[in-house]
């Protein structure tokens, strides 16, 4: 038997050649010229098509009956035909149920790449992706850093060597991974994002709800990355997470290049860089010192003020209020690093009445070669 999909096209086939007999019928029927047998042969054809169009109706309407009988029977999830839909709907019952303290069903998991058992914390494939790949708040590194989701991660340094060391033409690199080895191990630090949503939110839509709580996730993930990345004092434990870290042992740290002002200490990095790095490097900074910048270069002149940044500074501008120092290099060699199981909590602020959905990720961020970088400061002429 022929599926509803196939009867439906078959249907506006028919139609449509039901539609231009009835037109050539009566075009026939008005034309004194016409003769009997032509008459016969024209109504012939339409009777014919009219009864295959019939036929074909019925078993379509019959199918199309059916399936809705069966949709009617459905409930939740299985009940929604749009994919996208159907996803937002999963979401928003783990979403409220896992606050309430209620059972997810074993639809909603499978259906969002849970495939363990029961009572898990275990933040399901679709949801734990999304929320590390879709952030709301932005973190300047996206789109420049690499990304990955694999636990227990390790990779080279370098993408590629040729024979032996000696190839390695950049002295502090061949330095520094003869202090460090040729390969970066990734480990697991932990950390909890919330995202409080109040009980409005928990009974309205479910478009409201996952909006609400995936906003709140996603852009927790992505503040976090930028405020390890760019941490001044980093925490314990996360210091090699900073571009800004002193380095225990010294070789670990980035080198700063000075100049006697911003320009000129950010040019002197760029050019300190090897050329390997420096023709993919880019310039992170704080967007009020870019325009501290401008301002010197331009003396009461307003074209620099139009000129894309890329042509003053010399190379691609990244804006983050986050660069207390401008951070120079091929950001390439800067990689964060997901574990895969992702669990996920639930509190409620007895203060403010908020329920919080708290999701605890695992993650790490390294700076693959610190030779790849250069930090811009200012020592400015006595």
């Amino acid at each position: 038997m022929k599926t509803f999909y196939e009867l439906q096209m078959a249907l506006q086939t028919i139609g449509q050649q039901y539609k231009k007999s009835e037109e050539a019928y009566t075009a026939v029927l008005t034309d004194t010229t016409s003769t009997g047998e032509q008459i016969q042969a024209a109504e012939k054809t339409k009777n014919e098509l009219k009864m295959r169009f019939d036929g074909i109706k019925q078993q379509h309407d019959a199918l199309e009956a059916e399936q809705k009988a069966k949709l009617a029977n459905q409930k939740g999830v299985g009940a929604i035909e749009d994919p996208q839909q159907k996803v937002t709907a999963a979401k928003a019952e783990l979403y409220r149920n896992t606050i309430r303290k209620q059972p997810v069903s074993s639809e909603v998991k499978a259906l969002l790449g849970d495939d363990t058992t029961g009572g898990n914390k275990f933040l399901p494939k679709t949801v734990s992706t999304q929320i590390i790949t879709e952030p709301k708040v932005k973190n300047p590194l996206r789109g420049h850093s690499d990304y990955s989701q694999i636990t227990n991660l390790e990779i080279p340094k370098l993408s590629f060597t040729i024979d032996d060391d000696d190839f390695i033409e950049d002295g502090e690199t061949a330095k520094e991974m003869k202090l460090t080895g040729d390969t970066v191990q990734f480990g697991r630090h932990k950390t909890k994002i919330i995202a409080e949503v109040s009980e409005t939110v928990i009974n309205g839509t479910d478009t409201a709800l996952v909006s609400e709580v995936d906003k709140g996730l996603e852009s927790g993930v992505a503040a976090k990355e930028r405020k390890v990345a760019f941490a001044k004092t980093p925490k314990v434990g996360e210091e090699h997470m900073s571009f800004y870290r002193t380095g225990t042992p010294s070789y670990l740290a980035i080198k700063s290049v000075s100049g006697a002002d911003l320009y000129e200490s950010i040019t002197n990095a760029i050019a300190d860089l090897h050329e390997d790095y420096r023709e993919n490097a880019k310039v992170f900074m704080k967007f009020s010192d870019y325009l501290k910048i401008v301002k010197t270069l331009a003396n009461g002149s307003a074209t620099l003020y139009s000129a894309q940044p890329e042509q003053i500074i010399g190379k691609p501008v990244v804006f983050t209020d986050a660069a207390v120092k401008p951070v120079i290099g091929d950001f390439s060699y800067s990689h964060f690093n997901y574990d895969l199981n992702a669990l996920y909590d639930t509190d409620k602020n007895v203060k403010t009445g908020m329920h919080q959905f708290v999701v605890t990720a695992y993650f790490d961020h390294q700076i693959k070669l610190a030779s790849a970088f250069r930090i811009a400061d200012v020592t400015p002429v006595p």
